[in-house]
């Protein structure tokens, strides 16, 4: 099977939206107080994601692979969003995820 743009978009999309469950996952177990084992494993893929950007240059190595395919370079034609929000993603989900490691932090701190 030959892998498309197509196929990259699709699976970039999925791995956003398991991303950015986590982040909300994570905000959520610090506001509400409900840290499980589930908020680590979230805390762990956001970190693993972490990870994968600065070995790669802050690029996402799928939109390395989309232009390889012929897609232009600097333009968001591996996800499904709207560019606004594209061009966005990581100071909003970055922020997000910082304030929910706090709220944790405040948690297990007065536990």
């Amino acid at each position: 099977m030959r892998v498309t743009i197509l196929h990259i978009k699709v699976l970039h999309t999925v791995i956003f939206g398991v991303l950015s469950a986590c982040v909300i996952y994570v905000v959520l177990s610090g506001a509400l107080d409900r840290i499980t084992p589930w908020t680590w494993v979230a805390v762990g893929a956001i970190v693993v994601e972490g990870i994968v950007l600065v070995l790669s240059g802050w690029r996402c190595p799928l939109t390395a692979a989309a232009e390889r395919l012929g897609a232009d370079k600097g333009s968001v034609v591996d996800i499904f969003l709207p560019r606004w929000f594209a061009d966005r993603i990581f100071p909003i989900c970055g922020t997000l995820f910082g304030i929910g490691c706090v709220l944790i932090a405040i948690r297990l701190v007065a536990a």
